[in-house]
């Protein structure tokens, strides 16, 4: 006959691994055994654990009192009173009353002995400390448990403790961490139950919303609660709704508006009141987010915060009482939020969010006063904050991804920085609130050989559920790359006029969310250009690269002149608005520009006014003048011709000729192995081949060669990079603009690895024109030109009767 203790063992097995029905079962066979046997403290186990069930499967009420008649009885051992009460913590835990949840748990882990219970007891205490905004004493708890759990062979259990240590690292701020405990625990809680494997897929799905990979985080979330709403669990499915609209109440506030929302009515429903105090809190910041709080939302704020505060919510009272101060601000409350914001002392452990969130508000706050140096003030110390996290990963694609986190105070910078008129001030800002990635210093990660061995296995075909799993595997790999936690600072004017030299003007366009400026700094003067509301620029810059891509195509007569005329057309009116308005400031010089993403797709070197004239696309001033530091070294040259490109054997052939000796691989001899060995041994890179870029994840963009795809992620996985790239290849000049300033493709992937400058082109080139262009700038540089020279005397200015060339020098 099988004992109580084994089918309560069973049935708690059943139960951590969500398989409800079965520890029903197996609980109620335990608890009748357990009587028959005289087992008192078999029994008071017994029904702590079935109180857990009732509770997650909806009967809280009876979950309760079960468990207090549970401690009402008698001849029951010490170790036996802290599991019960260590149970009516985690049921506290559940209910959101984490207050009193911390208490009972503190009571019951006192009396623990047996290592397995103290384990369980300390899991459940950790996502206690979690809920109060304590991850790294949570994390002790959960390192602590998962070391006796794993000496006791408990390891389901130690696996689940493993991966709330990757929550809690999740919380402290350390992305790639997390992920490393999630993955490795991820396979075995999914084999655990389904319910597991959504939990598991909650989770995780929160981590990649914080790393800004905000479309599968979401899909994730939604899956999550899907599978929990399946196994009618309401609770945990509205807090998995609760989790999407927390962590999108800033990206897509009306989204989580209606989320929250959803998830309160849930709450309700299973009388988890103090959950859904959680959730009407996010729906308030939701809707000060979208600028309809409504009425009375201070009011209705306040009496939520205290809510919060009542259940040991510091974090979350924080954040709802800055929203609401910040929402009064927008409304020109400006003395009553200048009173609540007093009264907002935020300690200094609290989370970058929270952090990030407080500048904001008092930067807004400052502008509303007029205090413009005050509201810099905050939105510099906010931006640091943030580089601070920003530099501790190595990986482009995750430095690129969390600069959403400060995107709301570089906007507002930039546009406190229009309204300035003062030329140090806007060009200050130019340079902090773009390319926030730029800043951080790169690092030369070490190999990866699993990243090598995933990219061969893409190259070799594969199936599409089997490409999307190594896609994921290898880019969270990338990820687990440590950043160098270093900065730059950006340079300042005074800085940059010293060393431009009476060769060379900046240009450095601004486009905010009605308004597009220009400053144009030269070691002489700096020149203030007000070009115009962003309309007109939208209007013309809508199905630009389509227009160049249709130029570059074999058109017969008289279609051809009439689609380049009409985008010399085009470019005329660009460069109209962004040019014509600077050439008395800039002279005959030689120009570097630094544009707002928004002015991504545009095909500079051709626009009239800048054509034959050197151009160089920089990330930023600042890292300009850092590269422009060393001489560009053009020793050596590599040349690569991929497959089924008309004239790309012609082309590399004939480039190879401007160079005293040169490496050239065709054919079969272009592969991803023999091409990455190139690249580490020369100070100049040609590849023609057919491009592909990657809009999902752009460092999954590529080159066509022998053997397949040469992605982004390879550059990363080279000993050196050449000081220049040229790239003749369709669309791997494009990039994919994050976040409003944040740009990543192949070029900015050689940039982030260490090369000088990248010449390559955003759209479709015509074979010939790529052909007559390229082997004209190898003789530019073989002759001591530099990038940007070789370059513009080597593009013709577009027209009717000829496609255009629009390479661009990236540097």
């Amino acid at each position: 006959m099988t004992t109580a203790g084994e089918l309560h063992k069973r049935g708690v097995a059943a139960l951590n691994t969500r398989r409800y029905p079965v520890a029903a079962s197996l609980l109620r066979r335990a608890a009748v055994a357990a009587v028959a046997a005289e087992d008192a403290d078999r029994h008071a186990r017994v029904i702590a654990s079935q109180a857990f069930l009732d509770y997650e499967t909806g009967s809280i009420e009876d979950a309760f009192a079960s468990l207090e008649r549970a401690l009402a009885g008698d001849g029951l051992s010490g170790d036996t009173r802290g599991v019960l009460q260590c149970q009516h913590a985690m049921l506290l835990l559940r209910h959101g009353e984490t207050a009193a949840a911390l208490e009972a748990f503190e009571s019951g882990i006192r009396r623990l002995e047996d290592p397995v219970e103290l384990a369980r007891a300390l899991v459940n205490r950790g996502g206690v400390r979690l809920a109060q905004g304590q991850p790294r004493e949570a994390s002790t708890d959960f390192e602590r448990a998962l070391t006796l759990m794993t000496a006791a062979g408990r390891t389901d259990e130690a696996v689940a403790a493993r991966h709330n240590l990757g929550y809690a690292s999740f919380l402290v701020g350390d992305l790639v961490a997390a992920l490393g405990h999630m993955d490795a625990s991820r396979e075995r809680m999914s084999a655990m139950s389904p319910v597991m494997a959504a939990t598991a897929a909650q989770d995780r799905a929160e981590v990649l919303l914080a790393a800004g990979l905000v479309s599968l985080g979401r899909r994730d979330l939604a899956a999550a609660a899907t599978d929990f709403g399946r196994h009618r669990l309401g609770q945990r499915r509205a807090e998995a709704e609760l989790a999407l609209a927390r962590t999108v109440v800033v990206s897509d506030p009306a989204a989580a508006l209606r989320a929250a929302r959803t998830a309160s009515r849930r709450f309700a429903r299973v009388g988890a009141e103090s959950w859904r105090v959680r959730a009407d809190s996010v729906a308030l910041v939701a809707a000060v987010r979208t600028g309809r709080p409504g009425r009375s939302f201070v009011q209705r704020a306040d009496e939520l915060e205290a809510g919060l505060r009542a259940q040991g919510l510091t974090w979350g009272a924080h954040s709802l009482h800055l929203t609401a101060t910040l929402g009064q601000v927008r409304q020109g409350d400006v003395a009553d939020a200048r009173r609540r914001l007093r009264d907002a002392r935020l300690p200094r452990r609290a989370p970058l969010a929270v952090r990030l969130l407080d500048r904001e508000t008092r930067a807004e706050l400052a502008a509303a006063q007029g205090q413009r140096a005050a509201a810099f003030g905050h939105l510099r110390a906010g931006l640091e904050e943030l580089h601070a996290w920003q530099s501790s990963f190595g990986s482009l694609d995750l430095q690129t991804n969390v600069a959403g986190h400060g995107v709301r105070l570089g906007t507002r910078g930039l546009a406190l920085a229009v309204e300035s008129g003062r030329p140090a001030t806007l060009f200050e800002w130019s340079e902090r609130a773009r390319m926030l990635a730029s800043r951080v210093q790169p690092v030369r990660a070490p190999q990866n050989p699993e990243i090598v061995a995933g990219l061969a296995e893409l190259r070799d075909g594969v199936t599409q559920a089997r490409e999307a799993e190594l896609r994921g595997r290898i880019r969270e790999l990338a990820w687990r790359s440590d950043g160098s936690r270093e900065v730059m600072d950006p340079v300042s004017l005074e800085e940059l006029q010293g060393a431009l030299g009476d060769e060379t003007a900046l240009v450095a366009y601004v486009v905010t969310s009605d308004r597009l400026v220009a400053l144009v700094v030269t070691a002489a003067r700096i020149g203030w250009h007000d070009l115009g509301p962003r309309s007109a620029l939208d209007a013309l810059l809508g199905g630009l690269l389509p227009d160049l891509d249709m130029a570059a195509s074999e058109l017969p007569d008289p279609i051809g002149p009439v689609v380049r005329g009409g985008l010399v057309g085009r470019l005329q009116q660009l460069a109209g608005l962004l040019v014509a308005p600077l050439t008395g400031d800039l002279g005959d010089r030689a120009v570097v520009l630094t544009p707002s993403g928004v002015l991504a797709g545009i095909p500079w070197t051709v626009l009239p006014g800048f054509a034959g004239r050197p151009v160089t696309v920089a990330q930023s001033a600042t890292t300009w003048l850092a590269r422009a530091a060393s001489p560009l070294r053009t020793a050596s040259a590599g040349l690569v011709a991929g497959p089924r490109v008309a004239r790309a054997e012609d082309e590399v052939t004939a480039s190879a000729k401007e160079w005293p000796a040169a490496t050239v691989l065709t054919n079969s001899a272009a592969t991803a192995e023999a091409v990455s060995a190139l690249a580490a041994s020369v100070d100049v890179l040609h590849v023609a081949a057919h491009g592909q870029h990657s809009a999902e994840n752009p460092l999954f963009s590529g080159l066509q060669l022998h053997d397949g795809l040469w992605f982004g992620y390879d550059i990363d996985q080279l000993s050196s990079v050449p000081d220049v790239v040229l790239l003749s290849a369709c669309e791997v000049g494009r990039s994919t603009v994050r976040w409003g300033e944040e740009l990543i493709g192949m070029a900015t992937a050689w940039l982030h690895a260490g090369a000088r400058c990248v010449i390559a082109s955003p759209a479709a080139v015509a074979d010939q024109a790529a052909y007559d262009a390229l082997v004209a700038v190898h003789r530019g540089l073989a002759n001591g030109l530099a990038p940007a020279a070789a370059l513009a005397a080597a593009v013709p200015a577009p027209t009717a009767e000829r496609p255009p060339v629009p390479f661009i020098c990236f540097g």
